[in-house]
């Protein structure tokens, strides 16, 4: 009985230790990581790091100069295509005077450039015409605007544009003393500048005709 205690007691010690050893020995099992399997197939892990950097500096060019157009749609001898200048040659002014002369007396029509009756640009237009230099048949107002101002003693130069009542009415000035125009009251005729026509300036423009 003694004996077979003992024998039992012997295996017993001899499967603990050999189960301690087996233990010891056993591969410890470790969990795998994950792979990125998960990501689309050709895809780089970190797209940041994997960009490449620049090699060149990025130059904007400037865009090309636009080309000037050469080519106007305008008539040549349009008073917007005039300098100015101080006086006209003797031949020309002579010209110029004697067409405005030989209008003086002629009644005023509203819209009428001649030869029969004439309005204040009407008359401007016939005589620059008559004098040489032809240039589209325009208002008072637009001569205004396409003509150079003039200051000093080129106002009273003769042959100078003088403006009237907010450019409603245009004159050809002779000298300092007065002008040519077409009067709704009196026709074509010279008139002074002191008085009621002083009053009712608005300024003075000279065209340049080359003469």
């Amino acid at each position: 009985m003694i004996f077979c205690k003992s024998l039992c007691f012997s295996v017993s010690f001899v499967l603990i230790f050999a189960a301690a050893a087996f233990s010891q020995q056993r591969p410890r099992i470790v969990p795998k990581q994950p792979t990125g399997e998960s990501q689309p197939i050709n895809q780089p892990l970190n797209p940041i790091a994997q960009k490449p950097a620049l090699t060149n500096r990025i130059v904007i060019q400037n865009p090309p100069a636009l080309v000037k157009k050469t080519v106007s749609s305008k008539p040549i001898n349009t008073i917007s295509s005039i300098n100015t200048v101080g006086s006209y040659s003797p031949g020309f002014s002579q010209k110029l005077l004697k067409a405005i002369q030989i209008r003086v007396g002629v009644p005023y029509l509203y819209g009428s450039s001649g030869p029969n009756a004439f309005d204040c640009s009407g008359l401007v237009w016939s005589v620059f015409l008559d004098a040489g230099f032809p240039f589209e048949r325009t208002s008072a107002k637009t001569l205004w605007q396409n003509s150079v101002p003039v200051e000093g003693d080129d106002r009273y130069k003769f042959g100078t544009l003088v403006f009237f009542n907010k450019l409603g009415h245009i004159g050809i000035v002779f000298d300092d003393s007065g002008f040519y125009h077409a009067s709704s009251s009196q026709g074509v005729t010279y008139s002074r500048f002191d008085g009621y026509w002083a009053k009712r300036i608005v300024g003075y423009r000279r065209i340049y005709t080359g003469k």
